[in-house]
């Protein structure tokens, strides 16, 4: 397998990044929060990671909407859901980011989430097995969580 990259270049200087290599977390949850995050400050994006976490905020879900519930607590878009195995990951992955921020000597109350991306990785392949010695298979699509912060 082949080196998983980031997807933009930046200045070592003013950024710091971190990524969370093939977790296994819902791929369509991943991108819809890294969606949400995208251009917050840092404190906000905690914040708002943790209450889907406890199922105060929803995450809007604008391209993976198919059968979703709306929800009272958005303004301007309805439909949403608390996806918390996800945010739990890309939480961490934020931490990661802002301790690499830390070690860097960059101000954390300055950053902001300049990119957050969410990847397909592999495919853990699985089987259920069926009637008459047939089998269905039954994929984990692993999930790759990129973050960049940069000061401003």
């Amino acid at each position: 397998m082949g080196r998983v990259d980031y997807s933009i270049e930046t200045d070592p200087e003013t950024t710091a990044r971190a990524m969370g290599y093939e977790m296994p977390i819902s791929f369509k949850h991943a991108v819809e929060i890294c969606n949400a995050i995208r251009g917050m400050k840092v404190q906000e994006a905690r914040k708002l990671l943790s209450d889907v976490i406890e199922m105060r905020r929803p995450i809007p879900f604008r391209r993976h909407k198919r059968k979703v519930g709306h929800r009272s607590e958005l303004s301007g878009w309805k439909i949403g859901r608390y996806p918390q195995k996800a945010a739990k990951a890309v939480l961490k992955v934020l931490e990661n980011a802002v301790s690499n921020a830390e070690y860097k000597g960059l101000d954390t109350e300055r950053l902001i989430i300049m990119h957050a991306s969410a990847k397909k990785g592999r495919i853990q392949r699985g089987l259920i097995p069926r009637a008459y010695g047939r089998a269905t298979p039954h994929n984990k699509v692993l999930t790759t969580v990129e973050i960049i912060l940069r000061e401003v």
